[in-house]
């Protein structure tokens, strides 16, 4: 009789995976449904990766984001975005100070540790581009003395369809700081109906008391540490080049991803494969990745918008087509 083959794991992940666990058992006390989006910003969390949830009102992006803000023992604003919003109302300003007789920076709502952005496309252009740096570099540059965030830093941004009144197309720019941009539809009938018997009980998403904080600020900075030091074979990381290479030759796309997106997508795939208890990346993993990854950083031809295609269409349909290592 053959001697069965264990393989066992060359980082310890069971702390990680328990985290996890903990985490959602907590965001279920109070959402339901949801939980490919829940554990894809569990994904984005463990690769130190910001995300833009896209979905129309009503669909709890903004309650999925609080929520899991809720389990992290970690510093937490929310910055409501309105059209009259300005870039020091988001990063801080000088304050003149008559005793020193010297301004003083006091810091605004982004020096936090996980910032909730609410409504992210009703702000104009230049308030978005108040947020390249921090996004991008964790730091803040103001009257030319640098200013540092704290870690972890990262950033759940909501936005409505850009076709709704009152929003603008956020920049490109910003647009690629993003990890993942997650759509979020519509509940199925069963969860809905389970939703409002639960309203009717009187468990609403107002009231959070009940939603504990299960992992600490220094835990989830050596989770981070420990997700990027998983292994991830060369013909992956070739792989994972060929997709994003093959945004920039597609038929159906006038712009293809930035090398960012190769490195996102690497992040991701090693996030996805800690939360399944493996310390190696599999090629799952990596399509995993693609469509969040993908779909904001690539833009379609005019006739692809024009027959109604998806950004997220076009990248499973070019995805199909590579070769999948093995």
């Amino acid at each position: 009789m053959q001697e069965e083959r264990r393989f066992e794991n060359r980082v310890a992940l069971d702390e990680i995976r328990s985290a996890v666990e903990k985490v959602r058992l907590e965001v279920q006390k109070i959402m339901v449904g949801q939980h490919a989006l829940i554990d894809a910003l569990l994904a984005a969390v463990l690769a130190n990766g910001h995300v833009l949830i896209e979905g129309v009102p009503g669909v709890a992006k903004t309650l999925a984001a609080k929520l899991l803000a809720r389990t992290l023992d970690v510093g937490f604003a929310r910055i409501q975005f309105t059209p009259d919003l300005m870039p020091s109302d988001i990063l801080g300003t000088a304050i003149f100070n008559p005793k020193t007789t010297a301004f003083e920076f006091k810091a605004g709502p982004i020096f936090s540790n996980m910032i909730l952005i609410d409504e992210v496309n009703r702000a104009p252009a230049k308030t978005q581009s108040a947020m390249f740096e921090v996004m991008e570099e964790r730091q803040v540059t103001m009257d030319g003395v640098t200013h540092k965030m704290k870690q972890p830093f990262l950033v759940f941004a909501t936005q409505n369809p850009i076709e709704h009144e009152g929003t603008y197309r956020l920049p490109e720019a910003q647009l690629d700081r993003f990890l993942f941009k997650l759509n979020v539809g519509y509940p199925s009938m069963d969860e809905e109906a389970q939703m409002l018997a639960g309203h009717h009980a009187g468990r609403t998403g107002q009231d959070l008391s009940n939603v504990k904080p299960v992992v600490s600020a220094s835990q989830l900075v050596a989770f981070q540490q420990t997700v990027r030091s998983l292994h991830i074979e060369p013909r992956l990381l070739r792989y994972i080049t060929e997709v994003v290479q093959a945004t920039r030759n597609h038929e159906a796309l006038y712009l293809g991803a930035s090398p960012r997106a190769s490195l996102a997508m690497m992040g991701a795939a090693k996030a996805f494969a800690a939360m399944g208890g493996r310390d190696f990346v599999t090629p799952e993993d990596v399509q995993q990745t693609a469509v969040p990854v993908l779909q904001h950083r690539i833009m379609l031809t005019p006739d692809q918008e024009m027959e109604g295609a998806t950004p997220a269409q076009v990248v499973e349909r070019l995805i199909s087509k590579i070769e999948v290592p093995r």
